[in-house]
């Protein structure tokens, strides 16, 4: 995540996002329960594109261990280090291939105008994809996808009807995506992401479940007027303890972290209150 109107919607139970559950025609529909649960217990944890190097852990030689960011091996890591799940990344290559990077260029290439093949090397191995990310982790973890473009919604909501991953969200800083992807399908999990002041009114009028301001932009009032709403918050990227301690206290209900291991120690011995909910149609 790093910074980039309709309807409004109340379809999310304070908590949790979605998680599948099959319902209706499955050729027209992806499916989706609200996650049901009693009282909050922690934030839902994710790592920000699994895990990310910080300046401040090359003293403790941690760096070394944390895999390239966006990779299946940072996700694994994410959870192999406490975290409910991850967030990630995905843009759409010439030849639309829903691909697994953040930034518009890779290797010095613009991913939007080129093939898929020619982003993948020798050294680096074979450019993950949506696909390969669903088929590893969608019963195991909580998938934050973030779109970085429009132009690939179709393909996407494809993916998660083959799939049916079990807990996840749609995130964007573009509302025209957002937009999109509640035309084809009103009940899937959508949140909004933004990272200016200028931008956080939008959240009112967009269809969504999810609220993702970046952690400076949010107060205990936020947070409050988004529950008032029957919508949850989540916030990145929160790399301090004392951040974590002082959102958890407010009520936010998904912290994102550069740091998995921070994040899973701060909250240690505490369970998610995110649970796999049963089947309940919308």
């Amino acid at each position: 995540m790093t910074g980039q109107t309709g309807r409004s919607s109340s379809r999310a139970s304070h908590g949790g996002a979605h998680s599948s559950g099959e319902t209706g025609d499955p050729s027209s529909s992806t499916g989706h329960a609200p996650i049901l649960q009693a009282a909050r217990i922690r934030p839902l944890l994710l790592g920000h594109r699994g895990a990310r190097p910080l300046s401040r852990l090359k003293a403790s030689g941690r760096t070394a261990k944390i895999p390239p960011e966006n990779m299946l091996a940072s996700f694994e890591y994410a959870l192999l280090h406490g975290c409910d799940g991850f967030e990630f990344d995905v843009r759409m290559t010439r030849d639309e291939r829903l691909v697994i990077c953040h930034d518009p260029r890779l290797r010095g290439r613009q991913v939007a105008t080129s093939l898929f093949a020619s982003l993948s090397s020798r050294q680096s191995g074979t450019l993950s994809c949506l696909e390969d990310v669903l088929a590893v982790f969608h019963d195991r973890a909580w998938l934050d996808i973030e779109i970085k473009v429009a132009g690939g919604e179709e393909l996407i909501v494809a993916a998660l009807r083959q799939s049916k991953p079990q807990q996840y969200l749609l995130s964007s800083f573009l509302p025209e995506v957002l937009l999109r992807f509640d035309h084809l399908d009103p009940s899937l999990p959508l949140g909004y992401i933004c990272d200016r002041p200028a931008d956080v009114p939008a959240w009112r009028e967009l269809p969504l479940q999810v609220f993702l301001p970046q952690y400076k932009l949010v107060s205990e009032k936020l947070i409050r007027e988004v529950h008032s709403r029957d919508m949850q918050i989540f916030t990145w990227t929160v790399n301090r303890k004392q951040d974590m301690q002082r959102l958890n206290a407010w009520g936010i209900d998904g912290l994102i972290s550069d740091d998995p291991v921070l994040l899973s120690q701060t909250f240690s011995a505490v369970p998610s209150s995110c649970q796999k909910p049963t089947a309940n149609s919308q």
